[in-house]
């Protein structure tokens, strides 16, 4: 067997994402987590919609998503991936966002996108994790960043 067929995905749906991330609504940004390797990489979905408050201030008449709530689903899925890879018989703990780097921001993003976060780990350390991120919308780079995430134990 060759190594893409031995390979095991998993995938986190909203209820299993609710139990790793402390965020909700307005303020939940990934909606689904289609694919995950460990702490290693995965990609979270985001379906953007009219509805979401944002839009009834950025802007009105040509609603876009801020590229700061971008950032924040690239780091809540990087935060749900490495809460989930602490496993089970871990209480969870708070993910925080310690860094922004080199973020760039390429089109607009619309409400009917769906964007899709890679994230791939490049550096861990004890209680820490460097990701970089690709925000892409049907194929396209919509945005891109590194971020780091430090666990907390819960409280």
């Amino acid at each position: 067997m060759d190594e893409a067929t031995t390979r095991t995905f998993e995938s986190y749906d909203i209820q299993k994402l609710l139990t790793l991330l402390p965020h909700r609504y307005p303020f939940l940004l990934v909606d689904r987590i289609i694919e995950a390797k460990g702490d290693e990489f995965c990609i979270g979905i985001k379906n953007v919609t009219a509805n979401e408050p944002q839009f009834m201030g950025h802007f009105p008449g040509r609603p876009i998503m801020p590229g700061v709530l971008l950032i924040e689903g690239m780091a809540q899925t990087a935060g749900a991936l490495c809460v989930a890879s602490m496993g089970a018989s871990v209480r969870s703990p708070s993910v925080y966002l310690m860094t922004v780097d080199k973020a760039k921001f390429r089109k607009p993003v619309v409400p009917g996108d769906r964007v899709e976060f890679h994230m791939t780990k490049f550096a861990k350390r004890r209680n820490m994790w460097w990701f970089r991120g690709e925000a892409k919308v049907d194929g396209a780079l919509v945005c891109e960043a590194e971020v780091s995430a430090m666990l907390a134990p819960a409280e």
